[in-house]
Formats: structure tokens, C-alpha cells, sequence
């Protein structure tokens, strides 16, 4: 089924520093030849041939932490268990090809969260929802595939710490309904095998319905003691053939899809039954709260979809079984370029909580505009949400910090597929390799990060590295200019998600609004409107429920204001969206100029792979650019106090 090769992304180890003669390796405390210990070396051996490695048992050290150093004699490193040796020999070769010879290699960590996952949305069929990279490598034809290609997949997930990989679409149909029966324990076994040597369990999406769908049965209640009973079997068959199984996800009640609402029981009764089933095996079901109406009359002012996760779920706080985790995405709405941190996180005191974000580029340019997302993520792991005096942050109370809990940590929407460079653009790949180092080390900043990644994918000089990171740390906030302003979002095309369509939502099912008319724009989500603000804690729905102190990349997202609303640069509204929108399309020139200027440092295809995605970045820009002005240019009747061309 494999025909092609792909690029190596960050360990393609073009430099290794070798040594000449034969290098040692000495293992003591663990067994060199279990898969993992073996893994781990022979990826050493791999990365840097010639030099010795030791490989030490020390029980002081934190689970999946490490200790790597290096000395005259070759790289040690040592840890309490194998998956801690794995990520400490990655830690070395990483800090290699960062720049620093053997000798000088030092660095001890260990995870600041307990699951660092990776959430698939690849369908059996071989597509992808929301994929901008091809197809799926792990299924085709209704068939899993297993190769080299799923192997250097596990390689690089383990070389960034990554836990946990839900290989499904959580929107589960079709074939995908079958993962849980003997038509696919076969190739899920191999697959659970090949994870577990690199330190990864594998997960599952989850269909609630299967019941109906696979068992025959004419109700999937989870309160009903039948549909109890056939969940109890078939999840001891599961475990059966697939006993390393981490659990399920599930999404329920969304968009369509099943869930414990049809039969009049809530998301903790769906959630505690299939969590009850699995416990004995050591499972874990993880419940998403993306749950809203998606048949919102546009017309009704009050309903407010960027209520709903905190409606459905705060009320049960406390309600759910202690191996639930509940999957809390980073805004209340959907992965837009500026949201508001949601306040389920940090809102829920006494319940297991996992931060998802998103990878893959659905409403960030489908990676073909150059969007680092990693300045995103900090900004959230950073909020405080006031729940506690001290651990308040959401980075402290997704990693189990606050509660004092262990099932907690970080989730992503990836961004892969089988493109011969796995992430469709090549600069794409800094969002993966950033999720999973920010997701085992929360304290690591968006620059640290890129200059990594640039660092283990090029190996430029310092000039050029410097304009490559100076690149990816200004493309998110290019990309807000030129696309949906101050917190607006949604003005993108609908379905696709790519390119502008200002009223593409407005008079939708969705919930998706900006409530645009010729005297102003936003959404009033203070107490005179939808009463969103008073869902935070205090301090935060004081500071968000007035203009002047809510934070003005926020503040169409909490206020409907006049185009002459004077913002604190002593520009009106309207203005501000004028001048951001030219600003941000030039600015992606910017960016496509400084990439032009790394043509002789840059290997040739992947240049020219990426000088393609700005070519299209600049045309979306510019539409972005002439639409949104023209749109709000024609609702106002306010002048461009600058004279510039609107249509």
C-alpha cells in the first residue's frame, strides 16, 4: 500500500555528530530488549552513531521523567521507568541537533501533564474531517494500515512526548462503528503493539449508539439494565483482544450525534455507565463537552451557543466517576483565531478536566497560511481563572495541580495526513511539534519552541533562523488582521472554513453571529444581554462585562459597540478594522518576502512547497482584505480616514 516516502520532519538527523569505532550502549535496571528500551536505542544509534549510551535505573526520578547528561564518555541517561528513558534519549538527541556536542548535553524533566493526547478526525474510509494534509495513513478502503509510515509516526510522537492517540473521527459511522468488534481486533492489536513501544496507548472514538447500530437493539439508554448488559460484554471482548487499551472518547449529543439527551438522562449518566464498564480494565472514557444546540434560531438575541458547555456541565460538577475525564475545548466556541478562554476550565472544581485545542488549521488558514498556534495555547495555559487562591491558571488545573488529581492533561485536533510532508505545508509542522512539547513542558515559551523546531528541521545559521522565528512568532497575529477583528470570528466561508464570507453565518443554524448592522457590531454578552460574562469568576466577568476593561482583542466578542467607538489607540472602531485589515495583508507579504530570502538555506522541494502556500496565503489575504472592508464600508457609510481603495 506504500509506494512513497515522506520527509523525516524534525529527526531527520541529516547532522548527526558521529564518532568513529563502534559505540557502547549499557543498560542496567532495565530489560534492553523490551520494545521501548529497544526503541529508544536503536533511535540513539540512529541520531548519533559512534557515541556510547547508558541507560540507568533510578527510582528517585518522577514517572516518565528523566535525567540526560552527557560526559567524555558518551550520553547518560537515567529514569524510573521506560517510558522516562525513551523521552530522556529523545531529550538528548534533541539537545544535539540544537546545537550542543555530547559532552554538553544536561537536562532533567519530567511531564507537567499526565496525558498528552492526540485526537485523530481520520475517517475509514481514508479521508479526513478537516484534514488539509491528504489522506488518512491508518486506514483505507475501510481496512487499518500498518507500516513504516505508521512506525516513523510513533517515532515522531514519542520524540515530542505524546502519551495517547485517538485514531478515529469522534464523529463515529459506518465501518468506524465496527473498531469495537473481531472484524478489526487483528490490525488494532498490532497497532496497540507497535504504540506500546514507543510509550503511547492507543484510544478509540466511540460510537454511544452502538447498541442500535451494532448490537441490534432498539434503545442505547444509559440508565436502561439491557443496554448495561451489552455494554458490559462487549467491552470485556474489547479488553480481551486488546487488553493495553487506553479507553474512549466519546462525543454525544453534538451535531447530530447520539447521546444520553434522546432518552431524557444527562452527560454524567452517559458518561459514569460506559466509565462504570471500563474501570475494571483500567479504561478511561473521556466525554467532550462540545455540546450545543445547533438549531439556534438566528433571530432569538438570548440563546447563546457560547453558553452551552458551561450550561450542560457546570450543574453536574462533582457528578462524574472518578476515571471520566471531560474534554473542555480552549474557547466556548470553536477553535477561532481569538476567543475567550471557556469557563468550564477552572468553572468545574471537583471534576477531571483536559484542555483541547486544535491542530489542524480549520479556521487558521488549513495550512496553507503560515499560522503558529503556539502563541494561542501559552495565552490559554496562562489565563487565570480564579478558582483557587494560588493554582489558578488553566495550565494548573488541566495538569491535576488544583484538584490534586492525575487524570487531567492536554488534547489536540492534529494536523497530519499522508502528504509527503505529513502536515501539507512544511512550516505546518512547527503546531505539531509545539503542541507536544508545550503539552510535557507548560513552562516552555512559543520561541523556545520554534527555535527547537527550526533547529532539528533545517539547521539554518543564526541569521536565517532568527527571520524563520521571527516568521512563525508574527503569523498568528497577521493572520487576525487580515481575517476577523477583535473577537468577531466566524466570518469565514461556511462549510469549508477557508476564506472570507462576512455574512456566511449570520442567518445560520449555528449560533455563529456578529450581529453586524449600520450602527455597530458585536455581541452584547454582559448581564443585559446573554449573560455569557457572568459564567467566569468574579474577577473576570467584572473585567469582560465592561468595554473599557475588557481586552480590546476581545472586546467585539462580549460587546456590541458603535463604529465610532474609540478604542485606546484613539482610533474609532471602524478605523481599527480598516487599518488592521490592510495592515495584516501587507504584513503576509512580509512574510512571503522573508521566506523568498531563504531560498539558498532551505532544501529545494520544500521551499518550493511552502513558496506555493504563500502564493495562496497572499490571494486569501487580499480577498480577506477587500471583503471585510467593503462589507463594513457598505454597513457604516464611514470613510476610510486614509484615502485607501475600498470597493
Amino acid at each position: 500500500m506504500e509506494t512513497q516516502k515522506w520527509t523525516q520532519l524534525w529527526l531527520n538527523y541529516k547532522d548527526a555528530e558521529t564518532k568513529p569505532g563502534t559505540a557502547d550502549i549499557v543498560v542496567e535496571g532495565f530489560d534492553e530488549n523490551a520494545p521501548v528500551v529497544a526503541n529508544a536505542i536503536a533511535e540513539f544509534k540512529r541520531a548519533a552513531r559512534g557515541i556510547s549510551l547508558s541507560l540507568l535505573h533510578k527510582d528517585t526520578i518522577p514517572g516518565e521523567g528523566y535525567r540526560a547528561l552527557g560526559s567524555e564518555d558518551g550520553i547518560t541517561v537515567e529514569a524510573s521507568d521506560e517510558r522516562g528513558i525513551l523521552y530522556g534519549v529523545f531529550a538528548a538527541i534533541r539537545q544535539m541537533y540544537c546545537g550542543k556536542r555530547a559532552v554538553e548535553v544536561a537536562e532533567e524533566a519530567s511531564p507537567k501533564n499526565p496525558l498528552r493526547m492526540m485526537n485523530h478526525w481520520d475517517n475509514m474510509d481514508g479521508s479526513i474531517e478537516r484534514g488539509y494534509s491528504g489522506e488518512s495513513f491508518f486506514f483505507e478502503n475501510e481496512e487499518i494500515v500498518i507500516g513504516d509510515r505508521t512506525r516513523d509516526y510513533a517515532r515522531f510522537m514519542a520524540s515530542i512526548g505524546i502519551n495517547g492517540v485517538v485514531i478515529n473521527n469522534v464523529n463515529v459511522k459506518g465501518a468506524a462503528s465496527y473498531l469495537i468488534t473481531d472484524r478489526y481486533f487483528g490490525r488494532l492489536s498490532e497497532l496497540s503493539e507497535l504504540f506500546e513501544g514507543y510509550g503511547i496507548k492507543l484510544y478509540m472514538s466511540l460510537n454511544f449508539a452502538s447498541p442500535i447500530e451494532i448490537g441490534g437493539m432498539d434503545t442505547c439508554d444509559p440508565l436502561d439494565q439491557k443496554v448495561i448488559a451489552w455494554w458490559e460484554d462487549k467491552i470485556k471482548e474489547v479488553y480481551d483482544r486488546l487488553p493495553n487499551l487506553g479507553g474512549f472518547l466519546v462525543k454525544a449529543d453534538s451535531e447530530g450525534r447520539p447521546g444520553p439527551f434522546t432518552y431524557g438522562r444527562t452527560q454524567a449518566d452517559g458518561a459514569n455507565m460506559l466509565a462504570d464498564v471500563i474501570k475494571p480494565y483500567g479504561g478511561i472514557i473521556i466525554w467532550r463537552c462540545f455540546v450545543y444546540n445547533c438549531t439556534q434560531d438566528w433571530r432569538d438575541y438570548k440563546t447563546d451557543r457560547a453558553r452551552a458547555g458551561y450550561d450542560y456541565f457546570k450543574g453536574l460538577d462533582g457528578a462524574y466517576h472518578d476515571n471520566v475525564i471531560l474534554q473542555i475545548k480552549n474557547g466556548p466556541m470553536d477553535f477561532q483565531i481569538r476567543e475567550p478562554v471557556s469557563p468550564l476550565l477552572g468553572g468545574l472544581t471537583k471534576t477531571n478536566q483536559i484542555l483541547e485545542v486544535q491542530i489542524a488549521q480549520e479556521y487558521t488558514g488549513h495550512q496553507i497560511d503560515l499560522c503558529y498556534l503556539i502563541p494561542l495555547y501559552k495565552e490559554v495555559l496562562d489565563f487565570h481563572t480564579h478558582c483557587d487562591p494560588e493554582k489558578d491558571t488553566v495550565a494548573d488545573v488541566v495538569s491535576g495541580r488544583t484538584m490534586g488529581n492525575t487524570l487531567g492533561g492536554m488534547a489536540a485536533v492534529i494536523n497530519t495526513g499522508n502528504d509527503l510532508n505529513w502536515t501539507g505545508n512544511d512550516l505546518a509542522a512547527a503546531n505539531l511539534y509545539g503542541f507536544g512539547r508545550l503539552a510535557f513542558d507548560t513552562d516552555l515559551s512559543a520561541e523556545e519552541i520554534a527555535r527547537e523546531w527550526i533547529a532539528m528541521t533545517f539547521g539554518l545559521p543564526k541569521k536565517e533562523e532568527d527571520i524563520l522565528c521571527s516568521m512563525l512568532l508574527r503569523s498568528r497575529e497577521v493572520y487576525e488582521k487580515y481575517t476577523s477583528p477583535l473577537g468577531i470570528g466566524w466570518m469565514v466561508n461556511p462549510m469549508g472554513h477557508y476564506g472570507p464570507s462576512v455574512d456566511g453565518y449570520e442567518y445560520s443554524r449555528w449560533g455563529t453571529y456578529h450581529r453586524a448592522d449600520h450602527l455597530g457590531i458585536g455581541v452584547d454578552r454582559t448581564e443585559k444581554g446573554t449573560g455569557y460574562c457572568n459564567q467566569y469568576y468574579e474577577e473576570n466577568a467584572k473585567m469582560y462585562s465592561d468595554p473599557k476593561t475588557c481586552p480590546e482583542e476581545l472586546v467585539l466578542f462580549f460587546h456590541h459597540l458603535p463604529y465610532t467607538y474609540m478604542l485606546k489607540s484613539g482610533k474609532s472602531l471602524i478605523q481599527h478594522i480598516y487599518d488592521s485589515h490592510f495592515e495584516g495583508e501587507e504584513q503576509a507579504r512580509g512574510l512571503a518576502a522573508d521566506w523568498d530570502s531563504l531560498k539558498d538555506v532551505i532544501p529545494e522541494a520544500a521551499f518550493g512547497r511552502v513558496k506555493e502556500r504563500f502564493d495562496l496565503q497572499l490571494d486569501n489575504a487580499r480577498e480577506w482584505r477587500d471583503q471585510v472592508n467593503s462589507y463594513f464600508f457598505r454597513k457604516s457609510g464611514i470613510a476610510d480616514e486614509k484615502g485607501r481603495t475600498i470597493y
